[in-house]
């Protein structure tokens, strides 16, 4: 697994290649559709190794609040059979609906004080919206990672914050991102 990692604040921004699913953190971060209906990729990935409670907690979700999330809001259910305690899940933008940067900004850091909110110490994040919602990649690695930066560098409790990326092509845009920080 290929990893880097900086201190900011009194946490650690890190960049790790792997499977977001494997990791053992108190929460992993969900590239959601505004539904909740996890059937492809990440998302997909999440249920598959976690079990039918994350989507059944995201359907419960979705029914008491009686509509969809809005772009960039984050919920959290259980982390199902996950090495991780709680997936948050979070609606980033599709490329091309308007205001993608601030919406994606806002997905990250909506994620990120829900973990707060929760008192958890450690999350890791995937690409949000770089796969099928066709946000650039290295525009999103420089939006997530600053967003991330400024929020350790904030009054958060987050001690670690990885960025966990399924591929090198991912990884090296964020590599990259990481040292214009």
């Amino acid at each position: 697994m290929t990893a880097t990692a900086r201190q900011v604040g009194h946490g650690s921004l890190e960049l790790q290649r792997g499977d977001i699913t494997a990791l053992a953190v108190d929460a992993i971060v969900n590239a959601a559709n505004v539904h909740l209906q996890h059937g492809g990729g990440v998302a997909w990935a999440i249920v598959r190794k976690g079990g039918a409670v994350i989507q059944e907690e995201s359907d419960r979700i979705i029914a008491a609040r009686g509509r969809p999330l809005e772009t960039g809001e984050a919920v959290i259910t259980s982390g199902g059979r996950l090495l991780a305690r709680f997936v948050i899940h979070t609606a980033g933008p599709i490329w091309g609906d308007g205001d993608e940067d601030a919406k994606l900004r806002r997905a990250c850091m909506s994620s990120l004080e829900l973990a707060d909110e929760k008192k958890l110490k450690s999350i890791a994040l995937p690409a949000i919206s770089t796969g099928i919602y066709r946000f650039p990649l290295d525009r999103a690695a420089r939006i997530l990672l600053a967003a991330a930066a400024e929020h350790l560098a904030g009054k958060s409790g987050l001690e670690r914050v990885i960025f966990c990326l399924f591929d090198e092509r991912t990884f090296a845009a964020f590599a990259e991102a990481m040292t214009e920080l």
